[in-house]
């Protein structure tokens, strides 16, 4: 099967300017990038799609994706816990919403319900629900006895051998990312973002166990200390980290080479927006998004300038912050960060193929690469904002499948 895109202005992902193009798909792949006129002209496709002008780019990547956390743009839920039968539902939604709004791939920084993220990718590789490539994970593990973040545990209990056997349970589960909580949380229990979690002793077996089963670590920090143990665990991703000090942004400079770093904007932003009924007391979650956001105006820029690697991803699945809002990252990246929208757009395609651990094959419009697309109608290069808009995602491919077709036109096989 041999699809032509044509008559389109094409972003690869790398952050470079757009260029005039066509691109040829065959099956799941890109076959051609084709920038010359008599060689677009003479390219032979089963499918011929006009672009009609628009931008084609990557697919978009989330990473820090809770999609057990269940309001959507479809669904609102005011409460965060939700019977099992209904999680399960939401989650399957919130996959195709995701998909919806341009996000062909997703990595887990935590489910609600154990083995529900696991299932949920594996029905989406199969090709029996819509959704993002899905990096799964499990319940966020929280120990016993500890409060501020209460999205669930497993295998409560302290000590080394708990955290290996709870890696050893991912394991079997197919989990393919494990999410520890090592700092609190302010938002939960004001003050606790100060707190360490987890012991080092325990981080270092966490750390050890995951090398060993080859999966890995997520990681929830803000502190200088937290950072240290997240890195000395070998964590792949490090959200948050608001409150680091000089010696923690060198400590991650220097892990660069194999760390990601998502500040998580959308809920700080989605916070101080909210206004919650007179019974709902929001106050502490909006005090400690204020200072987070100004803490990473000048953290984030920082770490960007030193190489570290930094990608969308906002805790969507609030009320106030509901899935299907992801790419309000992209926004808030260039307006709180200092980004350019071709440099968000990278964050958000090239660098998140990498964190998914397919660097060589997703993430940009390359020959060879898996054939995740989008078609925009208009240049997200000069306002990231339009892909906010689901009906100015014109097309949606994913592995070279149309998950939504441009309206104006048929495609036949």
């Amino acid at each position: 099967m041999r699809q032509l895109i044509r008559n389109i202005s094409i972003f690869d992902g790398t952050g470079a300017a757009p260029f005039a193009g066509a691109v040829l798909v065959e099956d799941d792949r890109i076959a051609a990038v084709l920038r010359d006129d008599a060689a677009i002209a003479s390219a032979t496709a089963d499918t011929v799609i006009d672009g009609h002008g628009g931008t084609l780019m990557p697919g978009l990547v989330d990473a820090h994706t809770h999609l057990t956390w269940g309001s959507s743009v479809e669904k609102i839920y005011h409460q965060f816990i939700l019977p099992p039968e209904e999680l399960k539902v939401a989650a399957w939604r919130n996959a195709r919403v995701l998909l919806d709004h341009g996000f062909t791939s997703a990595y887990s920084a935590g489910a609600l319900g154990d083995g529900i993220e696991t299932e949920l990718a594996r029905a989406i590789d199969a090709g029996q629900t819509p959704g993002p490539r899905l990096i799964p994970s499990t319940l966020e593990r929280s120990p016993e006895g500890v409060e501020g973040v209460e999205t669930g545990d497993v295998f409560n209990g302290r000590g080394p051998d708990a955290m290996r056997a709870f890696i050893a349970y991912c394991a079997a589960e197919g989990v393919r990312s494990v999410k520890l909580v090592i700092s609190g949380e302010d938002a939960l229990k004001p003050g606790s973002a100060q707190d360490i979690i987890y012991t080092d002793a325990e981080m270092q077996a966490a750390g050890e166990a995951a090398r060993d089963a080859g999966l890995w670590i997520a990681t929830h920090v803000y502190t200088p200390r937290a950072i240290a143990m997240a890195l000395e665990a070998g964590a792949r991703i490090l959200y948050h980290c608001s409150f680091a000090d000089a010696a923690a942004i060198d400590a991650m400079v220097a892990n660069k080479d194999t760390i990601f770093y998502a500040p998580g904007p959308g809920v700080s932003v989605a916070a101080l927006e909210a206004s919650p009924p007179p019974h709902i007391d929001m106050s502490a979650m909006k005090a400690s998004a204020a200072q987070r956001l100004e803490l990473e105006a000048r953290l984030v820029p920082e770490l960007r300038r030193r190489g570290v690697r930094v990608l969308i991803g906002g805790d969507y699945g609030f009320p106030f912050n509901p899935n299907g809002r992801n790419a309000r990252d992209l926004e808030h990246f260039v307006t709180h960060y200092g980004f350019t929208p071709a440099e968000a757009l990278s964050s958000a395609t090239m660098l998140g193929g990498q964190l998914m651990g397919q660097g060589d094959e997703l993430g940009l419009v390359r020959e060879g690469f898996i054939a995740d697309l989008l078609l925009i109608d208009g240049d997200p290069t000069t306002d990231v904002t339009i892909l906010q808009d689901a009906a100015r995602i014109a097309m949606i491919m994913q592995g070279g499948r149309l998950h939504k077709a441009p309206a104006s036109q048929p495609v036949t096989a």
